[in-house]
């Protein structure tokens, strides 16, 4: 094969790739939008809770696969647009008293890490936002994705009363725990104000690759 037949055979890679990604973020917003649909027709308070938390999980996900469809890098991702797509999406389903601030390096991520991120992010965001909050008061969160010496950090903290962090199952915490696992990172809680913060190997860290053009 010739540079330019395997520059052709690269681009529509890339158009079938896209055209992948761009129907699975379709059926997302079509499966979120029929959970929340569920959850506002339901008179169970407590079914309408799970539709929602599946909902905004759902949301999350394809908040990150809206990024790795309209980036132009292969196999990655870049930090910043990924944290604010991911935060816009939760931030819909806070009251109008949270504030997030956000903060991420100019680093591009390994796609075999969107969706854990993703996820991992949106119940760090959820919990701060349950817990680490006063009803009728603003209260600013952090969200940060960040290279930090040897790790790649990906950390939430509040700025209210925190919450219990020995009570893990309620918090939502053990799920992060378990996605932090696949991905190889490890789960940090601190107290006064509460952060949680998820501690990633450097190697998830990708140098943008673009697709040749024909």
């Amino acid at each position: 094969m010739d540079v330019s037949e395997r520059k052709q055979a690269e681009s529509q890679q890339l158009i079938l790739f896209n055209e992948l990604n761009h129907r699975v973020k379709n059926n997302m917003q079509t499966l979120q939008a029929l959970l929340l649909l569920s959850a506002n027709k339901t008179p169970n308070q407590e079914a309408q809770a799970v539709l929602r938390e599946a909902s905004a999980r759902v949301a999350a996900m394809a908040a990150a696969q809206k990024v790795l469809y309209t980036t132009s890098e292969v196999m990655s991702f870049n930090a910043a647009e990924f944290l604010a797509s991911v935060v816009a999406a939760a931030r819909t389903s806070f009251a109008s008293e949270i504030t997030i601030n956000q903060e991420a390096s100019d680093i591009s991520l390994s796609t075999d890490v969107a969706m854990p991120l993703a996820l991992i992010l949106n119940e760090l965001l959820t919990n701060a936002a349950k817990y680490g909050t006063r009803e009728g008061r603003h209260t600013t969160l952090f969200a940060r994705l960040v290279r930090e010496h040897d790790n790649i950090i990906l950390s939430v903290q509040d700025g209210g009363p925190g919450f219990d962090i020995e009570n893990i199952a309620a918090s939502g915490l053990q799920l992060v725990q378990g996605l932090a696992r696949q991905i190889r990172g490890q789960l940090a809680v601190s107290k006064s104000p509460t952060r949680c913060a998820v501690l990633l190997p450097s190697d998830i860290e990708k140098h943008p690759r673009r697709a040749s053009s024909a």
